[in-house]
C-alpha cells in the first residue's frame, strides 16, 4: 500500500510512500523496547543537551522543512516558517524545565523520608494530524522523551514526509536509535501498536470520531492516552470592547492556517450595541484578503489541504444558509482553494453553530447581552477555548471561570504556548499538553516512603 502527498496548490505529486509491513512494525517496537532500556536511565542534562540540538536543527533548516509544510498540506510559507520556529522553542522550552517539572516533590508524613517521584512509562504512541505537522509533533515528543520515554510517531498519510524529516532531525541531533521513530502505518495496524507492551501511552490529535475510536482502545488495552479533538471556540465581544482591534484580531484567527485549526475562533458572539460595528470591521478585513499561492509572500490564505475538506465545507455553507443563516461573503471553490465566507444570523441547529468547520468560515452570533453570550458560548458540545473582549478586567477574570473551556484568553488570540497547558473539556477531549501538566501526563507519578 502507498500513501500519495499531493500538493493542495497545483494537485501535483510531491511523493509516495510505502506503508510498512507488521513485521517492520513489530521491529519498530523492539527498537522501542530496546531503546528504552537505556534512555531512561539517561540523565535530564544528557537529554537537554540532545533535544537542545534538535532545536538548532530545525532552525538550521527552517527554510527547508517549511517548504516541505507548505507543499504536502498548503500552508503559506510564512506560517510555516512560524510554526519551524515554534516547533524549535518548544524543543528549548523543555530542555530547559523538564528536570525542574519532574523534580522529587518532598511529602511531609510520620515517615523517615516520603515524596513523590516521577518516572519514564515506556513508549509514547502518537497519531498526529496534518495541519500542523511539525508543532503537533515537537509539542509532545520533546516533553515525552525529557521525561524518559521513547516514542512512536503515526503522522497522518499526507503529511509522511514531514514525519520522516522530523524523525531525520532527531538522529541528526545525536538521538540514540530506537528513541524517536516515525512508522508509516494505515489504520488496521492501530491496535497491534497500542497493544504492544511497551507502549504505556498513547496521544491523539484530530477529529472526534477518530478519538473516539483510539480512547476506546487504549481503554480496552488499559493504556493511558491524551485526547485534543474538535473545537468551536466562542469569540465573546462585549459592549465595552475595542471592536476595532476585536475584529481585526477575530479575522486573524479564523483565517490562520485557512481556519485549519482546531483552537481558532469560529463562533463570533457579539451583543446588540456593537454587534454591526463588529460585523461590519470584519467584513472589510476579510476582503481585504490575499488568497492564492502558499509560496509568494503577500498570501494571507493558501489552499485547504485536501479537496474532500474543501467540499466539506462547501456543503456545512450551504446547509446553514438553507437552515436560516445570511451570508454577507459567499465564498466558492476551486479545487483546494476556498474563499472565505461571512455568515450572519448564525443559531444553534445550523452547521455553521453545531459542527466543526474546519476551513475560513465566520459565523456571526448576536445576542442581547452578557449573561446570554456567556449561555450561548457553553451551549456546545466541544470547549476547547474561548475568547472574551471586554475593557473590564475585573468582570472578565469572573467571565472566564463560568465558561466551559481548556482556556480562556481575555483581549488576546488564543494560542497553544509551552508555558500553559493545553487541552480541552466536553467532546474536545481530556489531558494537556504543554506546560508542567502536560509532561507529567505521561509518567509513572510514584509514591515514594522510606521508614528507618
Amino acid at each position: 500500500m502507498i500513501f500519495q502527498s499531493i500538493n493542495p496548490n497545483d494537485q501535483s505529486l510531491v511523493a509516495e510512500h510505502e506503508v510498512m509491513t507488521d513485521k517492520q512494525v513489530q521491529q519498530a517496537l523492539d527498537k522501542a523496547e530496546h531503546a528504552f532500556t537505556s534512555w531512561k536511565t539517561t540523565s535530564f542534562t544528557h537529554r537537554a543537551d540532545l533535544m537542545h540540538k534538535v532545536a538548532a536543527v530545525l532552525r538550521e533548516k527552517k527554510e527547508y522543512y517549511a517548504r516541505l509544510i507548505t507543499s504536502e498540506m498548503g500552508k503559506v510559507l510564512k506560517e510555516s516558517l512560524g510554526e519551524v520556529e515554534k516547533s524549535a522553542g518548544n524543543c528549548d522550552y523543555y530542555a530547559e524545565n523538564a528536570e525542574r517539572f519532574l523534580g522529587e516533590e518532598p511529602i511531609a508524613s510520620e515517615a523517615h523520608r516520603s515524596s513523590i517521584v516521577f518516572d519514564p512509562m515506556g513508549c509514547v504512541f502518537a497519531i498526529m494530524p496534518w495541519n500542523f505537522p511539525f508543532w503537533q509533533v515537537l509539542r509532545y515528543s520533546a516533553k515525552a522523551l525529557m521525561a524518559g520515554n521513547v516514542t512512536l510517531l503515526k503522522h497522518a498519510p499526507n503529511v509522511c514526509g514531514c514525519s520522516k524529516a522530523i524523525a531525520e532531525a532527531f538522529e541528526e541531533a545525536g538521538f540514540p536509535e530506537g528513541v524517536f521513530q516515525s512508522v508509516i502505518v494505515d489504520v488496521p495496524q492501530v491496535e497491534g501498536i497500542i497493544a504492544a507492551n511497551i507502549v504505556q501511552g498513547i496521544t491523539f490529535t484530530g477529529s472526534e470520531k477518530a478519538g473516539a475510536a483510539v480512547g476506546a482502545l487504549a481503554g480496552k488495552h488499559i493504556k493511558k492516552s491524551v485526547l485534543e479533538l474538535g473545537g468551536s471556540d466562542a469569540f465573546i465581544v462585549l459592549e465595552d470592547a475595542d471592536v476595532t482591534k476585536a475584529a481585526e484580531v477575530a479575522v486573524r484567527s479564523r483565517m490562520l492556517n485557512a481556519g485549519q485549526a482546531c483552537n481558532v475562533a469560529k463562533r463570533f458572539i457579539a451583543v446588540k450595541p456593537v454587534a454591526n460595528d463588529f460585523l461590519h470591521e470584519i467584513e472589510q478585513k476579510i476582503k481585504g484578503l490575499v488568497q492564492g499561492d502558499p509560496l509568494e509572500g503577500a498570501t494571507d490564505l493558501g489552499p485547504l489541504a485536501r479537496i474532500d475538506l474543501a467540499e466539506n465545507l462547501g456543503q456545512q455553507l450551504d446547509r446553514s444558509i438553507t437552515s436560516g443563516a445570511q451570508a454577507l461573503i459567499h465564498g466558492s471553490q476551486h479545487d483546494c482553494h476556498v474563499s472565505p465566507s461571512l455568515l450572519t444570523g448564525v443559531k444553534p441547529g445550523q452547521p455553521a453553530f453545531d459542527e466543526e468547520t474546519f476551513g475560513p468560515l465566520a459565523a456571526v452570533i448576536e445576542v442581547d447581552n452578557e449573561a446570554e453570550a456567556i449561555k450561548m458560548a457553553n451551549h456546545h458540545r466541544y470547549g476547547l477555548d474561548a475568547t472574551l473582549w471586554t475593557k473590564d478586567l475585573d468582570k472578565a477574570a469572573h467571565i472566564a471561570r463560568r465558561l466551559e473551556a481548556g482556556g480562556v484568553f481575555v483581549n488576546t488570540m488564543v494560542r497553544s504556548d509551552s508555558r500553559f497547558p493545553f487541552g480541552g473539556v466536553k467532546k474536545s477531549g481530556y489531558g494537556r499538553e504543554l506546560s508542567a501538566y502536560g509532561l507529567k501526563e505521561f509518567v509513572n507519578i510514584k509514591a515514594l516512603v522510606i521508614d528507618e
